[in-house]
């Protein structure tokens, strides 16, 4: 859609909510909702679909409305608007306050990768990436990441890694949780638009009966602390994000600068994925601040990125089914 003075302002904003909703979540739940306002829109934490195991501070959560902000931003430049995003307090915790006015157009390489992102599950192919390449995703991200590149560092973390991981995974809770968000057919996929398709993180699609069966035998902490192990030693390395707030507000600002470094990455034919397991496990969160010296700031993400195979995409629930009518309160 090219726009223009006399744009239908419905189809815009329309346009725009598509783009946002392809940013990445924490299990692909989807937690948020659109609204529309005078001028512009603003975006919500729909909190019916929270994680409250594995994010029981919400902290996924708000970075992946950061995500859905940044890709708006981006979106509605190409578009002919320019976009400032605002966190402002709002029902139980913040939202995202969107302003739009028009401006030239501008197609970016950023806007343009926003439907080839995708959390790239797989293998890589180990090769390192050039410093200038480096540069280019540090400077698209605009500050609090560290690329973690060295062999040393790159194993102390993957030792936090899967450590975290073996933590979650011996928990009955976060396994619960876990299997309520995979979508193990085909046909759940499609019916539900959100979740972690099975095509999507490499397994073969099959009933949810045999898939919930094979899902409890097969999630141990050995085998899976291994998957951890070639993922990141077949990477060009890891970005670890991270804020000096520990807040709602710096979350959102991590998202948004995590998904600039994702929409280059993606420009540039590089894969990303997250890894967040250290992140998530407050044990272990400190030792990666450590491991890493980072001092006073606060990891917020671990992402891996290098060259690899494109996987099945995730998919999304339609626009109809994130879009709040204009007037409705909060998502609550």
């Amino acid at each position: 859609m090219q726009a223009a003075r006399g744009a239908d302002r419905a189809a815009l904003l329309r346009e725009l909510v598509r783009c946002a909703a392809l940013a990445p979540s924490g299990h692909n739940t989807q937690c948020w909702r659109f609204r529309l306002e005078a001028h512009g829109l603003a975006i919500l934490p729909d909190w019916s679909r929270r994680t409250p195991v594995v994010d029981p501070d919400d902290h996924h959560l708000y970075v992946s409305l950061g995500c859905a902000a940044e890709n708006l931003c981006q979106a509605a430049r190409a578009l002919g608007w320019a976009a400032s995003a605002e966190p402002v307090p709002e029902g139980q915790g913040g939202a995202i306050r969107i302003l739009l006015e028009p401006a030239e157009p501008a197609v970016s390489a950023l806007s343009r990768a926003i439907p080839h992102r995708q959390c790239t599950r797989a293998v890589y192919d180990g090769r390192a990436l050039a410093v200038a390449e480096l540069r280019r995703l540090e400077g698209a991200a605009g500050g609090g990441l560290s690329l973690v590149t060295g062999r040393g560092d790159v194993e102390r973390t993957l030792e936090c890694i899967v450590d975290a991981g073996g933590r979650q995974i011996r928990d009955p809770a976060f396994v619960a949780e876990l299997e309520r968000w995979i979508r193990f057919s085909d046909r759940e996929a499609v019916r539900t638009g959100d979740g972690l398709a099975a095509r999507a993180v490499g397994s073969p699609p099959v009933p949810r009966w045999l898939g919930r069966r094979l899902f409890r035998a097969l999630l141990r902490p050995g085998p899976e602390g291994e998957k951890y192990a070639r993922w990141v030693r077949s990477s060009a390395g890891l970005a670890v994000f991270c804020s000096a707030g520990d807040d709602w507000a710096s979350w959102v600002e991590a998202g948004r600068r995590y998904q600039r470094f994702a929409l280059q990455a993606t420009a540039m034919g590089i894969r990303t994925a997250f890894l967040n397991q250290p992140v998530e496990a407050p044990e272990v969160r400190p030792e990666l601040a450590a491991a890493l010296g980072l001092g006073g700031v606060s990891p917020d993400l671990v992402v891996r990125f290098g060259r690899g195979p494109r996987m099945p995409r995730s998919l999304r629930r339609p626009v109809e089914a994130v879009l709040m009518p204009a007037g409705e309160g909060p998502a609550v």
